[in-house]
């Protein structure tokens, strides 16, 4: 009986059935254009949530809704919650309970659902089920009426209190009136008073009689109170800290002056101040409205007047609230408008009606006259009131009346209209209507629109420019006719869409300011902007700073210039900017910030009781601004100079300290200047130079002649320095100076902040508490192709954010407020696994949520996305987890991260380093201890969990490019590897060679004036030419095996062959003997085996560029045309032996022929050549991590493996055979298929002891 519906399904859709966890539920129907479930308490209730299931096992669910609450069934409240939303989120099937609690608790008896967005897949319409939480409250209500008002008399006529609480319910339509009142003899004042709308405290401690500083303070609250609804009202003192509290909001505040206690006299006035000679309050008004529960230190005023208690004094109350009978309606869809009936075919026309809103433009009524004379618009335009009279045949008559009529509060329009007469009158003041006389005929139509026109079923003709109104309306009235809400509600005759009858949802959407750092607010129906004008910030609450956080950032970014550079070391933090001297160097920058202590002052008549006190007051900046630029620092220092004539310092080595410093956290220091923490000395001790070696300063030597002490303070933890404290200059020709220089520091601690994450684990950090706006950032690298880098959430997962890597291009912003799971997702079109520095910001505040990311140093890509978020709550509890695989194991962030940043506060990730748990310092992954490294020039892939190598760019092969790749030649058997098959144009070659500085050729992929090649080779014949590279041109490059076995190497560039000889003696004794030569422009380095390596330079007379190469050979010469005959004598019969590791430049033909990366590699063989090791012994394997070894079975046994590969062991292929050589000892479990794909891979051993040395093919 409790539950009433406008309508319903059907019969087993009623009304009743929609309690929760119930068998059926509440659906309305079909045609029920603006359905609602109406809930009657039977008494007051103080309600904390509510809980919503769709209908019982269908697809009928509300996905979202408006929640009326009030004291009667037909004045309803809409709740609003954080941002000025007005919807509340539902339900995502039929059977969870979606539960929500309300961020500040409201008393209601009645309670109205209305559904806003529902499920319509599978067949689904409106279904509910609900139920509400709370507690009974008792009520006691008074009634002012303007001329009335109570007090009560404090116990023994005086109030002396260090703590007071009073409370207080109220409402109203009035804008102004006193609601509290009561002030003593000694200047304490307390004053709680509506004004414009909005709710002030006045309160006073007293004031001093000794110091000129006022203590009174004024704290304001809200907006918009006049609308007849309840407001909460607490103010809770303690000494001289204050809360002030209205409805949801908050204000915290210090009391200025400086007493503790509150001395009120009398009495305290309730509803206004009314005595025989003060009828109320100098310029204040009392009180009209309704007040409910008055609370005074917990008594409970309204209760004691109500039972007329001897300490209440009181005129004529009543008991009971006697609400005016307003039925306002709120203008709240993109298609609303009310359309009402007139009288047709009058020659008078007269319009009145309130509205109230925040829109610069609306429509607020148009009429059709009849006879087709035209027709009548009224709009706000600019916060006035626009006429339009259009008639045919006479100009267009428009005119405006008003100002500022968009500012939120009800304005009154009245207008009439005769022919040739019309008038306007705003705010019904009478003295000054706008009334215009111009040529025109009046004959009303019969319908009148109001707030838009129809977008269909247009019958009136209602044509408009302007856009729909929102806003509220109320007391309209046509041809002196007052609109009939219940009868349209009976739809007995006119018509609307969207409309809400019976209540005003005008919310202030700027009130508290949404705005940050002082921004500035201005709104609209629906939503709000943010000027951040002159505020130093930016965004859309103006929350990111628009400048660096310090000097050094603001070098990293390009600025190498010294001046003067604002700059914010919280930046969206709360302290604000300011301006320090940056002094650029190449290597860093230095931060300078002045202060009034820089020049010598001058003290005397000190003692330790009573001391100077020298404050050091910071240039363009606050103590807390200043303390934040040295906590995030590298480095900082500050001179400090102590000047004396018979003036003692530290009263060293065993007194008190006559004069000391005090620096951060207001701690003072007993140390001075070129000393170090808690050492008692000053620098000259540390410098050996004291006057007196007995003392520790020169000062505390006590001599009738001039001394200092000075030097660098230089610990960063205990500056900036606050004030100087001296205490000993009261005696008989004592006198001090000091001064203190700047500050300069140098560095930031927050950009270079860095660790790296070896191993699947999380660091915990403090709650992040975001408040109305949050904002992440930080930087990253890494390998990997997802994990989370940062979550943090309350205790049942009900708010939570979270910031992970989803894919190889794509940084997740996941995060919930109360309002579901959101979701923004930042694709960039580079790699981000790509273990290189990746910038992350990610923001959320009222109005949106976005992401970004730069790719750092070359450049910023940024690619936001808005999700409007007018319900942000961000309530966290439990400890911030980086990177956040406490809750997601499955998905850890193995990499670097640096700089993090939370709100602007720098979080030291450093000081979690734990290598046990895999957290290092700096970015060091597992490539810096690498068990074994990469060789043979393999780049290591730091998994940070484990690496990899990279041989790409090598002739080797294997997991740590250890694998030796090589070939054994018969005689007369070739291998040819083609760089080029034709020439490079001269056109490419002098676009390259102008774009280019260092010729660096882009068709090659290399540098052209430097060569690099290595290789190693064993032989017993000669002679051989055992590399050659050819050219399109004459030039070559050839390495040869003389006839006597000595190593030689020709090089041709240009016109000039250079001979060089590498060795002088024989290579050709079947052993392995390894090349490398380097030439850099004129410059060749030669080096054989482990010899020293030669230098050797060329002489050329023109560039020293190896132009347009062609094609390498190994074993033997085949190149077409002219070879020089140098290199013909050396070419027959051609390598009979082994050559591996082959690599010229960026080239390895051996390695491009037997593990090919192409389907059809660039290479042409002849005779016999086969892949072979050349005799290189395998290196011992270390440990290969389980995720890359695909051996891996989880298996662990208690026992070492007795494995270890014995140093006559060799891996090698036969080309003939397809079963082991040798089976009698192979320690390894399978066979590399992938090392010799075109044979058949098999264990060359020798038996135990066997004596035998390595096989070979």
């Amino acid at each position: 009986s409790s539950f009433l519906a406008s309508s319903r399904y059907n019969f087993l859709y009623s009304a009743h059935f929609a309690k929760l966890y119930g068998s059926s539920g509440w659906s309305p129907s079909p045609e029920d254009r603006q359905p609602w479930l109406q809930i009657d308490l039977g008494r007051k209730y103080r309600i904390v949530a509510i809980a919503t299931q769709g209908t019982f096992n269908s697809y009928d669910w509300v996905t979202k809704y408006t929640l009326l609450y009030g004291d009667r069934p037909d004045a309803w409240t809409p709740y609003v919650m954080r941002g000025g939303n007005m919807t509340l989120p539902g339900n995502w099937n039929y059977y969870q309970v979606k539960r929500n609690v309300f961020h500040y608790a409201f008393t209601a008896k009645h309670l109205r659902f209305l559904p806003m967005g529902w499920n319509t897949e599978g067949g689904g319409k409106i279904g509910v089920r609900l139920e509400v939480y709370g507690c009974p409250y008792d009520s006691y209500v008074v009634h002012f009426e303007g001329n009335d008002m109570l007090a009560y008399s404090f116990p023994g006529g005086r109030m002396h209190t260090m703590q007071d609480h009073y409370a207080v319910n109220f409402k109203t339509l009035e804008k102004d009136g006193v609601l509290l009142h009561s002030q003593g003899l000694q200047g304490d004042l307390v004053t709680l008073e509506l004004k414009t709308g909005r709710l002030y405290l006045h309160m006073s401690l007293g004031s001093s009689t000794v110091h000129t500083t006022s203590g009174m303070t004024v704290l304001r609250l809200g907006n918009l109170l006049d609308t007849q609804h309840w407001h909460y009202v607490s103010i809770r003192r303690r000494g001289r800290e204050l809360n002030f509290t209205l409805d949801s909001e908050t204000e915290r505040a210090v009391l200025n002056g400086e007493f503790g206690y509150l001395d009120l006299d009398k009495q305290m006035y309730v509803g206004g101040v009314i005595e025989k000679d003060m009828p109320h309050l100098p310029g204040k008004v009392n009180f009209r409205g309704c007040m409910e529960n008055v609370f005074i230190n917990g008594i409970n005023v309204i209760y004691k007047t109500m039972y007329q208690e001897p300490d209440i004094r009181l005129k004529k109350m009543h008991y009971t609230c006697r609400d005016l009978l307003w039925r306002p309606m709120t203008f709240a869809g993109p298609n609303n408008y009310l359309q009402v009936p007139g009288f047709f075919r009058r020659n008078r026309l007269a319009v009145k009606f309130k509205f109230r809103s925040w829109d610069y433009t609306g429509l607020l009524l148009f009429t059709r006259f009849a006879d087709e004379l035209g027709s009548l618009e009224l709009g706000l335009s600019e916060g006035q009131v626009n006429v339009t009279l259009t008639q045919p045949g006479n100009k267009r008559l428009r005119f405006a009346a008003g100002y500022r009529l968009n500012d939120g509060f009800w304005h009154t329009v009245d207008l009439a209209a005769r022919d040739n007469l019309l008038s306007i009158t705003i705010d019904e003041d009478e003295s000054s209507p706008l009334k215009i006389t111009n040529p025109f005929m009046v004959r009303t139509g019969d319908r009148y629109f109001f707030g838009g026109c129809p977008k269909t079923n247009n019958t009136g003709r209602c044509v408009t420019k302007l856009a729909r109104f929102h806003g509220c309306m109320q007391q309209i009235f046509i041809d002196d006719e007052p609109v009939d809400i219940d009868v349209m509600l009976q739809r007995k005759w006119g018509r609307y869409t969207e409309l809400l009858l019976g209540t005003c949802g005008i919310t202030d959407r700027c009130s508290p300011n949404p705005c940050e750092h002082e921004g500035r607010c201005i709104q609209s129906w629906n939503d709000f902007l943010c000027i951040c004008n002159n505020t130093g910030y930016k965004g859309e609450v103006c929350h990111n700073s628009v400048y660096r956080e310090s000097c050094e950032a603001y070098r990293l970014n390009g600025k190498y210039w010294s001046g003067n550079y604002t700059i914010d070391p919280d930046l969206s933090g709360p302290l604000r900017p300011f301006t320090v001297y940056c002094k650029m160097k190449l290597n860093r920058s230095w931060t300078i910030i002045d202060h009034n202590r820089i020049d010598s002052t001058k003290v005397t008549g000190s003692t330790v009781d009573r001391p100077y006190i020298g404050d050091v007051r910071y240039v363009n900046a606050s103590w807390d601004e200043v303390t934040a630029l040295a906590n995030t620092s590298l480095y900082c220092e500050q001179w400090i100079d102590f000047s004396c004539y018979k003036s003692r310092l530290l009263n060293t080595p065993h007194g008190r300290p006559y004069t000391y410093w005090i620096g951060r956290h207001n701690e003072s220091h007993e140390y001075w200047g070129g000393s170090f923490p808690e050492s008692g000395k000053c620098g000259c001790t540390i410098n050996k130079t004291c006057t007196d070696p007995k003392f520790w300063c020169n000062c505390d030597a006590d001599y009738r002649q001039w001394y200092s002490d000075k030097g660098y303070l230089s610990f960063r933890d205990h500056l900036p320095v606050r004030r100087i404290v001296i205490g000993d200059t009261n005696r008989t020709g004592s006198e001090a100076h000091f001064s203190v220089g700047p500050l300069r520091c140098y560095g930031d601690r927050s950009i270079w902040n860095t660790i790296a994450i070896t191993k699947p684990t999380y660091l915990t950090f403090p709650t992040f508490k975001p408040g109305p706006s949050a904002d992440i950032t930080f930087h990253f690298r890494t390998y990997r192709t997802y994990g989370v880098f940062l979550e943090n959430s309350d205790d049942h997962l009900r708010n939570f954010i979270r910031i992970e890597l989803n894919s190889t291009t794509s940084v997740i912003f996941v995060f919930m407020v109360g309002d579901g799971i959101r979701n923004v997702t930042l694709h960039t079109p580079r790699a981000l696994n790509d273990n290189e520095w990746h910038y992350v910001e990610a923001e959320i505040n009222v109005k949106m949520a976005r992401s970004e990311s730069g790719l750092l140093p070359s450049g910023h890509t940024q690619v936001p996305r808005l999700i409007l978020l007018q319900n942000m709550a961000l309530l966290l509890k439990w400890p911030a987890t980086v990177p956040g695989a406490a809750n997601h194991t499955l998905r850890p962030f193995l990499g670097c991260l640096r700089g993090l940043r939370l709100n602007g506060a720098p979080v030291d990730l450093e000081g979690k380093v734990d290598e046990r748990n895999g957290v290092r310092r700096n970015c060091t992954g597992a490539c810096l201890n690498a068990s074994i490294p990469c060789r043979n020039g393999g780049q290591c892939i730091d998994g940070y969990a484990s690496y990899s190598c990279d041989c790409n760019n090598t002739a080797f092969d294997g997991y740590y490019c250890h694998l030796d790749i090589g070939a054994f030649f018969e005689v007369g058997s070739w291998l040819r590897y083609d760089i080029r098959t034709e020439p490079i144009p001269d056109d490419a070659w002098w676009a390259n060679f102008w774009i280019e500085p260092h010729w660096h050729n882009f068709t090659l992929g290399y540098n052209t004036t430097t060569d690099d090649i290595e290789f190693s080779f064993s032989t017993h014949k000669t002679p051989a030419v055992l590399l050659y590279v050819s050219s399109f041109h004459k030039d070559y490059i050839a390495v040869l095996l003389k006839k006597d076995g000595t190593l030689s190497l020709r090089y041709r560039l240009g016109l000039i062959t250079h001979k060089f000889q590498l060795t002088n003696r024989n290579l050709a004794d079947g052993f392995p003997h390894f090349v490398n030569i380097t030439r850099h422009n004129y410059t060749v380095w030669t080096q054989v085996d482990y010899m020293e390596p030669w230098v050797e330079r060329l002489t050329l007379g023109e560039i020293p560029r190896f132009d347009s190469p062609k094609s390498i050979f190994l074993g033997r010469v085949m190149e077409v045309g002219d070879i020089d005959y140098d290199i013909q004598r050396h070419n027959s019969p051609g390598l009979e032996g082994c050559i591996s590791g082959v690599r010229y430049n960026i080239f390895a033909p051996l390695k491009a022929y037997f593990r090919p990366n192409v389907t059809d590699p660039p290479v042409t063989t002849q005779g016999y050549v086969v892949e072979s090791n050349c005799g290189a012994f395998p290196p011992v394997l270390g440990y290969i991590p389980w995720e890359d070894d695909p051996w891996f079975t989880d298996l662990f046994f208690d026992y070492i493996h007795d494995d270890v590969t014995p140093p006559w062991m060799t891996r090698e292929c036969s080309p003939h055979t397809s079963t082991p050589l040798v089976d009698t000892f192979a320690p390894w479990s399978t066979c590399d298929m992938h090392v010799c794909p075109s044979v058949t891979c098999v264990f060359a051993t020798a038996p135990r002891n066997s004596g035998l040395g390595p096989f070979y093919p």
